[in-house]
């Protein structure tokens, strides 16, 4: 199995590579993302230490049956060879309607095959006011003309 593009990266198909996992993600379907990761893919997310596409699968299986309403946004922030360094924000909101914004850094190293080997995730959680989202499109992919990141200002 291949997810192209592959590496060694340069600034268009790493900033292909960030889209491309935006909206896998944007999909809220967990066997969907697990893919473009190996089988022994390794990541830690915030505190936690996941090994494998079937952990991932069931990591993200738990992450939106909790994160509600979620929208997210990814911004390459450098690049080099098979790997890639993007930061991003997400909206989201709890069973009870309180609404978040997490914010965060993600490090990639991606395989000969453009699939993710290891994933390190920092992250944190802002509440906000639902008047204070950003990210007001329907579920699913962002829309090509929604800004991105730095247009927002975050």
């Amino acid at each position: 199995m291949s997810r192209p593009p592959f590496p060694p990266f340069d600034a268009d198909t790493a900033a292909q590579k960030a889209r491309m996992a935006e909206d896998a993600w944007n999909s809220r379907d967990p066997a969907r993302v697990a893919l473009a990761y190996t089988v022994d893919s390794r990541w830690r997310n915030r505190a936690e230490f996941i090994e494998g596409r079937a952990a991932i699968e069931a990591f993200l299986t738990r992450k939106w049956s909790r994160e509600l309403d979620y929208r997210l946004i990814k911004e390459v922030w450098a690049y080099l060879g098979n790997r890639i360094a993007v930061r991003f924000a997400y909206e989201w909101r709890d069973e009870a309607g309180h609404w978040f914004r997490s914010y965060g850094n993600e490090n990639w190293e991606f395989d000969e095959q453009g699939l993710m080997r290891l994933r390190i995730a920092s992250i944190n959680d802002l509440p906000i006011e639902e008047k204070a989202r950003l990210f007001h499109w329907p579920p699913g992919r962002r829309p090509d003309d929604h800004p991105g990141l730095s247009a927002l200002g975050l």
